[in-house]
């Protein structure tokens, strides 16, 4: 039993075992206990290690394990002790070696697969972590209980979960958290990750149910108010996501996450408000290219275009073969009148993402305005695999076919024009139908 409360103890205690983030393990060697070749009596040396480690005496607990296990290398009980003191003063590879080593000689040691699969994880290595933490869910947890089994299905759920930068798999992860479900209470983190999970999956609906449900119980927490902001701002309920996140930032105003979010929702419904807020971010954290290419967002929705090009230019010294940075710096060059930089722009964005739909637009108009037009009707013909046809465009084609003398298209696209227009480009309106009576006479 004094096992079992050691490892519930350092499983609460270790950097990233905490509940909040998914898994944690059990004691049940006295279960299953190889000691070298046959079983024997738990020598009174680990006995005395055991008490050590309950009350943090790392350097008595290793003076008693170290000797012991020179002469006793496969005592499974004494490798797994002997891991849960490295592990627990941050020795993470050497803890990892004594728990592979207890594995090797106990395949039935819950204890030690899921302290190996959760060490794993600490240490970003998700597809071994993942091996020894599947290992643990087909172990009985004895002594230990089914909490800390729910604890390995909350790591997987972890491990399973898309992020930025890492693809997973959304109904894996849920499947998981529901094996933890089955064995353990829900958890405020859980239904947290429920959410997350159900608006990577596009159940949205599901994901603002459980937002709310987190807020009603703690109008604080901070990361389920984040969600549901973004899930409003997704809706386009910017004011309803405004009014949510003004009400967040009373309590932690100087959030930049929070501060971030109001910033896009204010800029969305072209609030001025928008533009000091993002600026005083930004000034407090000058070298985050998130909130630098946020400002420069909004400074170009301001009308500021030289301006906000400057920070792009800063971001794309960085990062020169970004395709989004290379699309909205060629914008901001159009506003300016500077054709040829933008067509080139836009022009590297579409060789490095060809399935930019913004980037072809960029390049059908810069080549539209520097008399290009065979290269706007293949920017066009690219554009309309990845985007619907607009007014705008229709006047593209129709002027890029009427420059090449093809009358019959260029007819067939100013009517295409007038007819989406309906009235919003009194210019170009005019310009389309005087041009029909001349290409139909």
């Amino acid at each position: 039993m004094l096992r079992i409360v050691l490892f519930v103890l350092l499983l609460a205690s270790v950097p990233g075992f905490a509940q909040e983030s998914s898994s944690n393990p059990d004691g049940q060697a006295p279960a299953a206990t190889p000691v070298d070749t046959k079983p024997q009596e738990v020598s009174e040396l680990v006995i005395a290690a055991e008490s050590a480690i309950a009350s943090s005496d790392w350097k008595t607990a290793e003076a008693k394990l170290n000797p012991w296990l020179a002469s006793h290398p496969r005592d499974a009980r004494a490798l797994f002790d002997a891991g849960y003191a490295a592990d627990a003063q941050n020795r993470l590879d050497e803890a990892a070696e004594f728990y592979r080593r207890a594995v090797e000689v106990n395949p039935k040691s819950f204890e030690a697969h899921l302290s190996l699969g959760l060490l794993l994880a600490r240490q970003k290595r998700p597809v071994d972590a993942r091996t020894e933490l599947i290992a643990a869910t087909n172990l009985d947890p004895e002594e230990a209980g089914p909490a800390l089994k729910a604890r390995a299905w909350r790591a997987l759920a972890q491990i399973d979960r898309p992020e930025p930068g890492k693809p997973g798999d959304t109904k894996m992860a849920s499947n998981d958290l529901l094996e933890a479900l089955k064995l353990s209470i829900e958890t405020p983190a859980d239904t947290l990750l429920a959410a997350n999970l159900a608006e990577q999956a596009g159940q949205y609906d599901e994901a603002e149910t459980a937002y709310r449900r987190l807020i009603e119980k703690d109008a604080k927490l901070q990361p389920a108010i984040a969600g549901l902001a973004h899930l409003l701002m997704m809706k386009k309920q910017y004011p309803e996501a405004e009014t949510l996140l003004v009400e967040a930032l009373k309590q932690a105003p100087d959030d930049p996450a929070l501060t971030a979010q109001l910033a896009t929702s204010l800029a969305a419904q072209d609030k001025a408000e928008a533009l000091p807020l993002i600026q005083k971010l930004h000034e407090a954290h000058p070298a985050d290219p998130a909130i630098t290419r946020m400002l420069a967002q909004v400074l170009a929705q301001a009308g500021d275009a030289a301006g906000s090009d400057k920070l792009y230019s800063g971001l794309l010294a960085a990062a020169p073969n970004d395709p989004a940075l290379l699309v909205e710096h060629g914008q901001n060059l159009v506003r300016q009148g500077m054709f040829a930089p933008a067509f080139a722009a836009f022009d590297k964005a579409t060789q490095i993402d060809p399935a930019s739909g913004d980037g072809w637009s960029g390049l059908a108009f810069a080549a539209s305005r520097m008399s290009q037009p065979a290269v706007t009707l293949h920017a066009l013909t690219m554009r309309s695999k990845f985007m619907a046809e607009n007014a705008s465009t229709y006047f593209l084609w129709a002027t890029a076919y009427d420059s090449l003398h093809q009358k019959m298209e260029a007819a067939t696209y100013y009517k295409y024009f007038l007819k989406a227009a309906g009235g919003k480009f009194p210019n170009q309106e005019w310009q389309a139908r005087q041009r029909l009576l001349v290409l139909e006479k």
